[in-house]
């Protein structure tokens, strides 16, 4: 079933909503531990990370997933079945037995292509090593 327009908005004024309310609570724990700023020995570092928190969320507002609407959707809201999967992967990669064997090295440069991969720099990596090569290429739509 395809979104209507508004309903696409909807679900973008839902999720600023939502950002906004991680806003208000970032403000209500700053004027909760201002009186503490001269008793706790750690209240400088924890001002910095209620900052970077803030910094955080802001330059990441437009890709924070609203978890409750997702649940209320039936869609996943956790990342653990992936994690375990991967880490089946990895593990068996890693095993003396296993044919195609992996090196820790090879791991290390595969996860650094797949890297670039995802933040779109690895064509431009390839157009600089081969100007000529023809690289337009369909851009596929890639899972976070």
């Amino acid at each position: 079933m395809r979104r209507t327009e508004a309903e696409g908005s909807g679900r973008l004024h839902d999720r600023s909503r939502q950002v906004d309310k991680a806003f208000g609570k970032i403000d209500d724990l700053e004027t909760s531990i201002a009186p503490f700023h001269e008793t706790y020995a750690r209240f400088a570092p924890l001002v910095k990370a209620l900052s970077a928190l803030r910094t955080y969320v802001v330059h990441n507002r437009h890709v924070i997933p609203n978890y409750g609407e997702r649940y209320h959707n039936g869609e996943a809201i956790a990342t653990g079945f992936v994690e375990s999967t991967v880490n089946e992967v990895v593990s068996k990669r890693f095993c003396k037995k296993q044919q195609m064997q992996w090196s820790k090295e090879g791991a290390h440069l595969l996860l650094q292509t797949r890297v670039k991969t995802l933040d779109g720099e690895l064509s431009a990596i390839f157009k600089r090593w081969y100007p000529d090569m023809d690289l337009e290429v369909e851009e596929i739509s890639v899972a976070a």
